[in-house]
């Protein structure tokens, strides 16, 4: 006797870029990288059902957008158009991770919701399968199939999982601001370095950071070239590096770190209201 599975709840991870080199502009558009990609412990969580027609989908944070344009409902509706089922599901998604950050929620949040539909309708699809349908809906979607860290090439989606030296404690620090990924690849080519600010990569036990859009993106968010250059100074700090297009500003910790000292400290110097989490890689 088999029991049909008609519920399930999965964790979608964020991610963080420790590497992003711009390679140049492509034909189709998009812009050649390579990026090395770690998902951190940072999660949103998102609660599937089974059901007799629709997608219904809801979530807790009334700033992402419910129809066609959530990348979750995009992949919902690719499973069903390639599995051909008529069945129909309510997913419930809980944000833990920003949107517009550089922290890839949205991607996450698709390529978690594919596994799980695949899981929850015994579809059987390959690792493959799910990437190229994966593909379809977003760069970073690829990726996060992979449940590992990954060097990823193209546009984001040729994914060769690797793994880190070491296990990275983490903090993130995210102003109230949002940063669009095709503004920011748009600008690349003809921005400019602020003086005073370091671009250059950051070499520490094998691991090497850096950003090629951290020049577009700093010539019009300033703030962020200085939350970068302040969490440098800080003595628990190891690297600073912004994350995909931003806004998210991460820190490589030093082991043993108070970080709500170093949290508080953001609070009081940089800004108030910014958004900060702990975390490490996974």
């Amino acid at each position: 006797m088999t029991i049909e599975m008609s519920a399930m709840q999965v964790l979608a991870p964020a991610k963080i870029n420790l590497s992003l080199k711009i390679l140049g502009r492509r034909s189709d558009g998009f812009h050649e990288i390579e990026t090395l990609i770690a998902p951190i412990s940072l999660y949103d969580k998102i609660d599937i059902d089974r059901q007799s027609r629709w997608i219904d989908f809801s979530c807790d944070d009334p700033t992402v957008p419910s129809g066609d344009e959530n990348l979750i409902v995009r992949a919902a509706k690719a499973f069903f158009e390639r599995t051909k089922i008529s069945g129909g599901v309510t997913i419930k998604l809980q944000k833990q991770i920003p949107h517009g950050a550089g922290l890839g929620g949205g991607s996450s949040d698709a390529a978690t919701t594919l596994r799980a539909l695949n899981e929850l309708f015994e579809t059987k699809l390959s690792r493959e399968e799910l990437v190229t349908l994966g593909s379809t809906i977003g760069s970073d979607v690829s990726f996060f199939l992979f449940e590992s860290a990954a060097i990823c090439k193209g546009r984001g989606e040729i994914v060769s999982p690797t793994k880190l030296k070491k296990k990275l404690s983490i903090l993130l620090c995210k102003p109230a601001f949002l940063v669009s990924s095709a503004w920011a690849y748009s600008r690349w080519q003809d921005s400019k370095e602020i003086p005073g600010i370091s671009y250059q990569s950051q070499n520490f036990d094998g691991q090497t950071l850096l950003n090629d859009l951290e020049r577009s993106v700093f010539e019009k968010f300033v703030f962020l070239a200085q939350l970068k250059a302040w969490l440098l100074k800080q003595v628990e700090v190891r690297a600073a590096l912004m994350s995909g297009s931003g806004s998210t500003v991460f820190a490589v910790l030093r082991p043993k770190v108070d970080v709500n000292l170093l949290t508080n400290r953001a609070r009081k110097e940089l800004d108030r209201e910014i958004w900060t989490s702990a975390c490490e890689t996974i």
